[in-house]
């Protein structure tokens, strides 16, 4: 087995990201279990008879955009509990990266569409979309390009160490 450069052998290594996972997707999963439950409630409120054609479709999508981080966020466990002790921690580690990484963006979708969702309640068309764009665009440069950046500055996905 291969040695990196903290010491830690590729096992080592496996199981402490493998840990890093799954704590990064229960932060995750708290969020995105709360927006479920809550779109989940929304159609059967009187307030949802009220809401326009777009309304109820930004609050449809913004629900199957929930459910989609649900499932590609919950992935990572069913695939642990199944191929527990065979062996397949890589593959594991591979593949529940991916599914973190889409559902990351499904839940950017809903919440952006929430964010549309509400605003069009209390403001006009231009605002509401001019503030959900905003959101997105924070969205998006916090969780995706500001570590793609990042990476592509350090050619890589470690940086440099500065001598201490």
């Amino acid at each position: 087995m291969a040695d990196h450069d903290d010491g830690e052998s590729d096992r080592q290594a496996r199981n402490r990201e493998l840990l890093e996972l799954l704590n990064e997707l229960r932060v995750a999963l708290a969020g995105v279990t709360v927006l479920f439950a809550f779109l989940l409630t929304l159609p059967f409120t009187s307030r949802f008879e009220k809401l326009d054609e777009l309304q109820q479709n930004t609050l449809i999508f913004a629900f199957f955009a929930a459910a989609s981080a649900v499932i590609t966020l919950v992935m990572p466990t069913a695939f642990h509990r199944i191929r527990w002790r065979h062996g397949d921690k890589e593959a594991l580690l591979r593949t529940s990266n991916r599914m973190a990484l889409v559902g990351l963006v499904c839940l950017s979708v809903a919440l952006t569409s929430v964010v549309l969702l509400f605003t069009e309640l209390f403001f006009t068309e231009a605002i509401a979309i001019a503030i959900t764009a905003i959101v997105g665009l924070v969205i998006a440069g916090l969780w995706f390009v500001l570590p793609l950046a990042r990476r592509a500055r350090y050619g890589g996905d470690r940086e440099p160490r500065t001598p201490r």
